[in-house]
């Protein structure tokens, strides 16, 4: 096990971190609509508005994106086997929203997000970071 592995783990962690403020953000701004904090969905406006559009459940879609994204950022930090396949899950699912949203939603900027996800997927599935994480009772003394 590479104690650089560890480290980049340790970073996917702060990565999935940043996803949970992010979505929690939108949870926010979509429960709040017309307040300052608006300003930032300038960044994506099409995204916003069909968060809007879908009311509920756009806000209960981020909701669990939230949740999981957090779950997912502690439990790499904690190296935990279950965190690494939620993090390749989460990646993957990622990968196919944007596969999707670039063929028939015609938004091919998308696209850009399918090599950085296929490679932090590849990555996680090699055998050196697949050795960073502990088994499931590792923390009790069981293998």
């Amino acid at each position: 096990m590479s104690t650089a592995a560890r480290y980049y783990v340790r970073a996917l962690s702060f990565f999935f971190a940043f996803g949970a403020c992010a979505s929690g953000f939108s949870v926010v701004t979509l429960l709040l609509p017309g307040s300052p904090l608006d300003v930032l969905w300038r960044v994506n406006p099409d995204g916003h508005a069909a968060l809007r559009k879908a009311g509920a459940l756009g806000v209960v879609l981020m909701a669990v994106v939230c949740a999981v994204c957090v779950a997912t950022s502690r439990g790499l930090w904690l190296r935990l086997r279950w965190a690494h396949r939620l993090a390749v899950a989460m990646l993957a699912l990622n990968l196919a929203a944007d596969l999707a949203n670039g063929f028939v939603r015609g938004d091919y900027r998308t696209l850009v997000g399918l090599p950085i996800a296929g490679a932090m997927i590849a990555w996680l599935l090699t055998a050196d970071v697949r050795a960073v994480f502990r088994s499931p009772g590792a923390d009790r003394g069981v293998t």
